[in-house]
């Protein structure tokens, strides 16, 4: 019977790694162009891998690695990738430009702004993603609205502000307020841009995924770089999932649609990958309620269809996870072992380490680990997607040990 204090995993019974199946908009001529305006950007330059040999050696695994994304500019996360190239695209569209013809430069440049300073860009965020469109219209002079859900901490708003941008803190639950976002900038004539989708919809959300596979072609070539031809096991987190089909799809094409064993970590309250598995019909399903959870930025409730498109075919099996696990993840991470590098790890970072933890540890999960084959011949790639972004319930969970485990 299922707990709300346990993780469940369950095996993806539509899982078809084919190369046929490899998405075709982030295939190796797409990611070029996105590549050519990240390396545009120096806040997009490539963040580190960080191999953590200790903590491999005593959960016995051959290697693990973890990207970790705290040293992304200064924005303290990943979703700088997805903003930056999103709105560039927007940019180009408005004035008929090719963007693998220009630079991030250029669109700052004072002959693009005189063109496109009447543009308003407006989200919905639980901070990360918010934070990189606001760096974004900051840089390139235009105005931003960032709409956010009922309990977000105070520090993820002035975040926001601090770049410039209106925030407004809605009463509504993450979903619900992308509605709200949608609905206001319909009203205004602004122009949203948001990761989830709905009905004539889907460029903008697949241009945010493009953004995204950054992360995961850097990580794969930095692997290379230190002879990791591939690794076997991919842990990735999702909220709506552009980041987990982003990274998902762009790997799934490095390597011909034969990906390494690929799962994807969800909150307990807002796991909807693991619930469009479960009823396994094909299409995406939406979990419906506050989502609470600690892991902020994963507490969607509504799948992005060009997310689940990719990850319905790629990933090997789901797993939702109690807020304990990433706080777990959090203060292993924080508190090395041996000589491994410290990271930083927020509360929507930490789970892939927790869960590894939890499943290489507990004896309870000891058929899920036979069933991911995870063992000393393991080599496990984990995506620490942020920093400290909310600083005061980090130190609680680092310093305090909230959200302690069952242990």
């Amino acid at each position: 019977m299922e707990k709300k204090n346990n993780i469940d995993f369950i095996f993806n019974k539509s899982y078809k790694p084919l190369k046929e199946n490899c998405p075709e908009f982030l295939s190796s001529e797409e990611l070029k162009k996105v590549r050519h305006i990240h390396d545009s950007i120096p806040q997009c330059k490539t963040s580190p891998l960080v191999h953590l040999t200790s903590l491999s050696e005593y959960l016995g695994l051959k290697s693990i690695f973890v990207k970790n994304e705290s040293k992304r500019g200064s924005i303290n996360s990943f979703k700088i990738l997805g903003a930056t190239y999103a709105v560039s695209k927007l940019i180009c569209g408005k004035l008929g430009l090719e963007i693998e013809e220009v630079t991030f430069d250029y669109l700052k440049s004072k002959e693009v702004n005189e063109k496109i300073n009447n543009i308003t860009l407006v989200t919905c965020s639980d901070g990360n993603h918010g934070r990189g469109i606001a760096w974004t219209a900051n840089q390139l002079g235009l105005k931003a609205i960032i709409y956010m859900p009922k309990g977000t901490v105070e520090s993820r708003v002035k975040n926001i502000e601090t770049l410039g941008a209106q925030v407004v803190v809605t009463e509504l639950n993450y979903d619900d307020t992308v509605r709200h976002a949608n609905k206001m900038a319909q009203l205004n004539n602004w122009h949203i841009v948001q990761d989830t989708s709905w009905e004539g919809y889907d460029e903008i959300p697949k241009n945010i995924l493009q953004g995204y596979s950054t992360m995961g072609m850097e990580a794969i070539e930095q692997l290379q770089a230190l002879g990791v031809c591939k690794p076997t096991h991919i842990f990735v987190q999702a909220g709506v999932g552009a980041m987990a089909g982003g990274v998902t799809g762009a790997i799934a094409n490095f390597y011909d649609g034969a990906i390494p064993t690929t799962v994807i970590m969800e909150p307990t309250n807002a796991a909807c990958y693991f619930k469009s598995a479960e009823i396994n019909d094909g299409f995406p399903h939406n979990v419906d309620g506050d989502l609470e959870s600690i892991m902020a930025g994963l507490a969607c409730g509504e799948p992005v269809k060009a997310g689940w498109d990719i990850i319905k075919d790629f990933a090997y099996g789901f797993c939702k996870c109690p807020d304990y696990v990433t706080a777990d993840g959090m203060r292993v991470l924080g508190n090395p072992i041996g000589e491994d590098e410290r990271i930083i790890a927020g509360e929507s970072a930490g789970v892939g380490i927790g869960f590894i933890l939890k499943v290489m540890t507990d004896p309870q999960y000891r058929k899920t680990k036979e069933l991911l084959k995870l063992n000393k011949e393991s080599v496990v790639l984990v995506f620490s997607t942020e920093g400290d972004t909310d600083p005061i319930n980090y130190r609680k969970i680092v310093w305090n040990g909230a959200y302690g485990s069952n242990l």
